[in-house]
């Protein structure tokens, strides 16, 4: 019964834990701590499994985002996000999609860990401030307070977002056919005048040691990269965290995950991860779900 109750929640649990640490192997580590924790409660002594699921996993990726945030101050180059590879409908529910995208983790992660966790879990989630205080140990005026701090924060840095749609799809392919036959001109018509290249290499493999700004030299970085590129690279389409994406596959493995920021029919952003820690868990669809809220029970 206890293992049929984390089974049912553990998309929505998987959720939450990804978009408090922007790491699905994290994510995973804390699902697997909560899930111990959870076969170590009697169930017939918990009234609502999902609420009690959901607080331990939220105090379990609070720990955990401390632990890990010193790590990742250190880390070599840009950091970006594990990327998620998800379901087309995710872009069905607009705050998810943003939620999960490239560019709102990159804002949420610089927020500190009680912010990050009081703006997911009521801004995305919908949870109340109570019922947030009595998760993290805090009062609800003073979560109430981290609220309108980490909100402040995050809508004067988040980029403008469109979910993942059949334009943004045509986009992408005219980008990789724009890349791989050297159109130029196209390739500078699909760029936005103000686009911006971010690359994670993690210091394991060749990338932009920073942000690259600007039409033309984001075009000279791509175009560099497909030259680099083997014949036997294949060009494919995807989506990962709601976004349109492209996949760099040579000799069968991964090479670059690419994901398109698209605002007025243009390319915004471009975020490519080539770091291998990052990839494992890129062919796997891995569900997400904000669920229907339900307040949180002692």
């Amino acid at each position: 019964m206890a293992e049929d109750a984390f089974t049912e929640h553990r998309p929505l649990l998987f959720t939450i834990a990804y978009e408090m640490l922007g790491s699905a192997a994290d994510a995973e580590d804390v699902l697997q701590e909560s899930y111990l924790r959870w076969r170590a409660v009697d169930p017939a002594t918990v009234e609502h499994p999902r609420a009690y699921l959901v607080r331990t996993v939220t105090r379990q990726a609070l720990n955990h985002l401390r632990a890990v945030k010193a790590r990742r101050e250190e880390y070599v180059g840009t950091w970006l996000p594990e990327p998620i590879r998800t379901a087309p409908d995710v872009s069905e529910d607009a705050i998810l999609a943003e939620s999960v995208s490239m560019a709102m983790m990159l804002v949420l992660e610089t927020l500190n860990p009680t912010e990050r966790a009081v703006f997911v879990l009521h801004d995305v989630f919908g949870y109340t401030h109570g019922e947030i205080a009595a998760s993290i140990g805090k009062t609800d005026v003073t979560v109430r307070q981290i609220a309108h701090r980490a909100r402040r924060h995050v809508h004067a840095r988040r980029r403008r977002f469109e979910p993942d749609s059949d334009t943004g799809r045509a986009i992408v392919q005219r980008f990789l056919v724009a890349v791989t036959t050297g159109e130029v001109r196209e390739l500078m018509e699909l760029l936005a005048p103000d686009v911006v290249q971010f690359s994670d290499g993690g210091g394991k493999v060749v990338a932009a040691r920073r942000p690259i700004n600007g039409r033309d030299d984001v075009a000279r970085f791509v175009l560099g990269v497909v030259r680099t590129a083997t014949a036997a690279t294949r060009f494919e389409y995807a989506t990962y965290n709601g976004m349109p994406a492209a996949r760099f596959v040579t000799d069968g493995q991964l090479d670059w995950l690419v994901a398109f920021e698209i605002h007025d029919g243009r390319i915004t952003g471009l975020y490519g991860v080539r770091n291998p820690d990052k990839l494992h868990r890129a062919e796997t669809v891995l569900p997400l779900d904000r669920g229907g809220h339900q307040p949180w029970k002692p």
